[in-house]
């Protein structure tokens, strides 16, 4: 199937890659159906992707993977929220917080309190409010990407 995408245009997507949000995500529950999208050359490894609407073109959601930039990240969630994405595992739980990137590229930020978890066997996803108080909405992450860049040599 063909969708419209807001930084990547027209794409031929396969059914299997939509992952369904039954509650929708948190500001558009009215939209269930997404895929994930990120734009590296064969074999590279994205550290960012797009959470991007199937139904509504202009909604893409820029998320990463929470152990990038915070190694010990470990959210307590209340096991019953993760009951409608069937059998969850390590090796089928995918974890992504939201990325907010301002004007101020020094004032980049994750969402580490509001991550989806999503299903890789069942594409079922959710995203929850984690019980951990010591995680923030906006957890600064430029100098850990600037020592990233720098053990990287880029």
């Amino acid at each position: 199937m063909f969708i419209k995408t807001k930084y990547f245009g027209e794409i031929d997507l396969e059914e299997d890659k939509i992952i369904e949000f039954p509650q929708g995500v948190m500001g558009f529950e009215e939209y269930i159906k997404y895929t994930i999208l990120y734009d590296i050359e064969e074999g590279e490894k994205p550290m960012i992707s797009w959470l991007q609407c199937v139904e509504e073109p202009g909604l893409a959601i820029p998320v990463m993977n929470p152990l990038y930039v915070k190694a010990d990240y470990n959210p307590t969630i209340e096991d019953a929220l993760l009951t409608p994405l069937g059998e969850i595992s390590d090796e089928n739980a995918l974890v992504l917080v939201t990325i907010t990137v301002p004007e101020d590229k020094t004032k980049v930020t994750v969402n580490l309190k509001a991550p989806f978890i999503i299903n890789s066997d069942t594409r079922k996803g959710c995203q929850i409010i984690v019980e951990n108080n010591d995680y923030p909405v906006r957890y600064n992450i430029y100098e850990v990407i600037r020592k990233m860049k720098e053990v990287g040599g880029e």
